[in-house]
């Protein structure tokens, strides 16, 4: 930065001196009020300009660029906030904000369309709780991308079949419910089931963990 910039901002510092330095001006009473007007605004400019001399550059630098100012923050970028109340309905669902989302958005949205687009959308949200349980467990990966994909825990990521979700419909119905859960819903339907089948098998593990909810072609389980 040039000695000229520097004392254009310094001259910010000018006004704050003023004070002080008027202090040592004595005034006389002479019949020529120009010339005494003169010799005050001289002795003045004289004091200012010895204290602004003697600062140090870094200092004469920073009263040219002024003082630092945050950015404003945009609007909207607050975090997302789940809504106080759920209803386990398409209508409501329907009239939340178009759902987006990172990874484990779109890795909760893939498994609730394969493995329960099927159900009601109470049943949907089930199945997100479960998923959401497991990712809370210690004995499960700690995202959901992790338990989803995790050996054949979920049948669709075995199948060999394409992941494209080509019903339109019920993948924004579950795009729509994995952001709802993602955001923190509460839940409220399966007591902290960390597994579920549907009615029509009977594995071995559904022998040994309780059952804690019955919700559409679905039994859930706690894990002990």
């Amino acid at each position: 930065m040039c000695r000229r910039q520097i004392w254009a901002g310094a001259a910010i510092a000018l006004t704050a001196l003023s004070s002080a330095a008027s202090a040592e001006v004595t005034v006389s009473h002479s019949n020529d009020p120009t010339a005494i007007m003169g010799a005050s605004i001289a002795s003045l400019l004289g004091a200012e300009h010895k204290t602004v001399e003697a600062m140090p550059a870094s200092k004469l630098a920073a009263l040219a660029i002024g003082p630092a100012v945050e950015p404003k923050k945009k609007r909207g970028a607050a975090a997302a906030v789940a809504p106080a109340i759920v209803q386990y309905n398409a209508a409501w669902l329907g009239a939340l904000p178009a759902p987006t989302g990172d990874g484990q958005w779109q890795c909760l949205t893939i498994a609730l369309y394969f493995e329960s687009r099927g159900e009601t959308v109470k049943g949907q949200f089930a199945v997100a709780e479960v998923i959401l349980n497991r990712v809370d467990s210690p004995a499960y990966p700690k995202s959901v991308c992790g338990v989803v994909q995790q050996g054949c825990q979920f049948s669709y990521t075995c199948d060999g079949r394409s992941e494209a979700m080509n019903e339109g419909e019920a993948a924004d119905v579950a795009g729509r419910i994995a952001r709802v859960m993602l955001d923190g819903a509460p839940r409220a339907l399966t007591q902290g089931a960390t597994h579920f089948h549907t009615v029509n098998v009977n594995p071995n593990w559904s022998r040994r963990f309780p059952q804690t909810a019955s919700i559409g072609a679905h039994l859930f389980y706690r894990q002990p």
